[in-house]
This record gives C-alpha cells, sequence and structure tokens, in this order.
C-alpha cells in the first residue's frame, strides 16, 4: 500500500521512515516523490487552534493532491507553566522568521527565557502529536500521541531536532536529545500517533 507522508521536514519524514520501517506491507512517499511541488498556498494550510484540526486540514489538502491515502501531523509542544504554549504555535515560537536549525535554537533559546525562575517541579510539559490519516476524501481519521518531559534550564544532547535538547525525559534519566534514535521512536509522541495509525490503515486493507 502506497501512503503519501505530507511533511516538508527531512527530520520528520526521517523518523516517520524509522518509526515505520518494520511494516513492510506500507511504502511511504514523500510530497517529493508522490509530485507535488511546493506551492505557497501550504503556508494556510495550518490556520486552527487544536492539532487535530491543522492536521486533518493538511492531511485532506495533499489527498486531493495525489489521489493516494495520505497522512499529514500536527505536533508541537505543550508546557504547563504557559498555560500549554506554544501549543500549534510551537513550529513559530520565537519571533524573527527564521529557518532550519537557526529556527530551532531560537524558539529554544526563547523558550528557556521565559522559564527563568520557574522552579523545577513546575517545569513539566509534554510533546504532542496527532497524525491524521485520509484514506479518502471523506474518511479522515486522527490518531494521536503524547510524550511527557520537564523544561531544562540549558540545552543538552546533539542529537534529534526542534526542542529535544532543552526537553527531559525522566524516566530515561535523559534529554530527548541524548537518546538514540531508537529509543527515541520507542516513546515518542510521534512514535505513538504513528504506530496506531499504521495498524488502522493495515486494518482497513
Amino acid at each position: 500500500m502506497r501512503l503519501v507522508v505530507a511533511t516538508r521536514s527531512r527530520d520528520k519524514m526521517r523518523e516517520i521512515r524509522q518509526i515505520l520501517s518494520d511494516v513492510n506491507s506500507i511504502e511511504l512517499l514523500s510530497l517529493e516523490e508522490a509530485g507535488v511541488p511546493y506551492s505557497p498556498e501550504e503556508e494556510a494550510l495550518e490556520p486552527f487552534g487544536t492539532f487535530e484540526e491543522n492536521a486533518k486540514s493538511k492531511a485532506s489538502y495533499y489527498r486531493a493532491k495525489t489521489g493516494l491515502p495520505t497522512v499529514a501531523e500536527d505536533s508541537g509542544l505543550e508546557v504547563d507553566a504557559l498555560g500549554g504554549k506554544p501549543g500549534v504555535r510551537t513550529k513559530r515560537f520565537a519571533p524573527g522568521g527564521l529557518e532550519g536549525k537557526e529556527r530551532d535554537e531560537a524558539n529554544n533559546a526563547h523558550l528557556l527565557e521565559l522559564m527563568v525562575g520557574v522552579p523545577q517541579e513546575e517545569r513539566t510539559a509534554r510533546y504532542v502529536c496527532v497524525a491524521a490519516l485520509a484514506l479518502t476524501p471523506d474518511r479522515v481519521e486522527c490518531f494521536r500521541g503524547e510524550a511527557p518531559g520537564r523544561v531544562l534550564e540549558k540545552p543538552k544532547g546533539a542529537s534529534g531536532f526542534g526542542y529535544d535538547p532543552v526537553m527531559f525525559h525522566d524516566e530515561s534519566d535523559r534529554s530527548y536529545a541524548e537518546l538514540t534514535p531508537q529509543e527515541k521512536n520507542a516513546l515518542s509522541h510521534r512514535g505513538k500517533a504513528f504506530r496506531l495509525m499504521a495498524q488502522t490503515l493495515l486494518d482497513s486493507r
């Protein structure tokens, strides 16, 4: 079964391929492999206030473009001391309009600045991922995964991407950026959501 993964993030695409690497009956296609060139209208696909609505918006859009079953995700970080922020604004949390690694570093620095003075017991947070699977134009199902953590006072680790260097996983006693890809995928929000999605996709055959 061919499944389009609607993301232009190489980091996310790599993780999703790793997460589903043992599901041999699903062939994952990136947007480029599915023949979908970038369009500026993609920037308006995530206007909603929930991960579910944004993920469904993207899945339906790219399902219409490709004619193939499509999965899209919206994910982010919810910090309790910040009232759940950055939430759906996770990617664009810091001002400045940066991209790539510079954007990640700016987001992390902005978060740590906002968390100055917050005691350890109040630095709780969670990663959230919602994967929306559009099997047909009229059928879109959502799968939610969460992974707990605490916001560190300074970055630790060089693996992963996004907020991984500043998110500490208590059970592992390491930051997400100190985990191996296999360890991270086994417990991550994205791993949980996409494994649920894959099972539903296989059951639908």
